[in-house]
């Protein structure tokens, strides 16, 4: 679970950065898409995180008896 958390921790980090640069180089450049993609990078820094804690939620409730039987095994 750990390490899938990290890849998709990464993965999220990543994407907001992407975003970040893309939203500051359009706002260098002055295009026509730069409010647009303010916006874009704003809704993203508040919902990617929200989907990936989501995400590590429903991997918690689906995946539960999975890990508890892999600790029993670890313990024995």
């Amino acid at each position: 679970m750990t390490k899938l958390k990290r890849i998709f921790a990464v993965t999220g980090v990543v994407f907001l950065l992407g975003m970040y640069l893309l939203t500051f180089i359009s706002a260098i450049l002055a295009t026509p898409n730069t409010h647009s993609l303010f916006l874009g990078s704003l809704a993203a820094t508040i919902i990617v995180p929200i989907f990936l804690y989501a995400y590590t939620l429903i991997y918690k409730v689906v995946y539960k008896d999975k890990g508890k039987q892999e600790d029993i095994e670890k313990d024995n």
